[in-house]
């Protein structure tokens, strides 16, 4: 990865945005000043330990980069997402089904090909990952200047850092949740402000928006509406 490819990493968010499916009737409410959350650097992680949060930090920032149209990971919150994802029963993967035997090499309709669940394939994935970076540059990953993250990110993806094979869905798993986390509901952490939502002309949790569905290539002209009936 490299920075002029920042463009084309957004590709994929149009793509995945047509994939949110809300059922929620949203309710009387309105979003305000006073709901601002706290800034994400003194954000208190439910699941993550500082280092690992300052990894999710920048990578994330370097898969959704805030440079480009639309906003990005940070501006969404998509760490504060992952973190109470991992916290919660998804982390724990507490109604999968985890019984081996896992193929590390299977394809991905095999489904979840690992003993451990989320929370420690990240909590597994970022010291093995940081280990490698600290072997390739002396020094772990948030500490490294963009291009050199791109370039680790990039050798994750491939599998170059010699990883446990167990730990080979590492980098897939971060970019799936980094992307649930920018397009998922306000609710659950991530998508701050509907930025997300605005940006692709997605309406949320609107109770009805029928009339829209034939009309192609027009610009939906009201803004979203998320599960708690918050208005961007």
């Amino acid at each position: 990865m490299s920075d002029p490819s920042a463009p084309r990493r957004r590709s994929f968010l149009l793509a995945s945005g047509a994939g949110v499916a809300l059922t929620s009737v949203p309710i009387a409410f309105h979003a305000s000043a006073k709901d601002a959350p706290v800034p994400l650097d003194q954000y208190e992680p439910a699941y993550f330990t500082p280092d690992e949060w300052a990894f999710v930090l920048a990578a994330t920032a370097r898969l959704i980069p805030s440079e480009g149209e639309g906003p990005g990971a940070l501006e969404a919150r998509v760490p504060v997402f992952i973190d109470r994802q991992l916290q919660g029963e998804y982390g724990s993967a507490a109604d999968w089904y985890m019984a081996g035997p896992h193929d590390p090499t299977a394809a991905p309709d095999r489904g979840w090909q690992t003993p451990l669940n989320p929370a420690q394939l990240y909590r597994q994935g970022i010291a093995a990952f940081n280990a490698w970076c600290q072997l390739r540059w002396s020094k772990n990953f948030q500490a490294l200047a963009p291009a050199q993250q791109d370039e680790a990110l990039t050798a994750l993806q491939k599998g170059e850092p010699h990883l446990a094979p167990e730990l080979s869905i590492f980098f897939s798993t971060l970019l799936a949740n980094t992307k649930e986390g920018y397009f998922a509901d306000p609710l659950h952490g991530g998508n701050h402000g509907m930025q997300a939502w605005t940006h692709i002309g997605f309406p949320g949790a609107r109770a009805s928006y029928r009339e829209w569905v034939d009309q192609h290539n027009v610009k939906y002209p009201l803004g979203p509406v998320s599960i708690r009936g918050e208005r961007a």
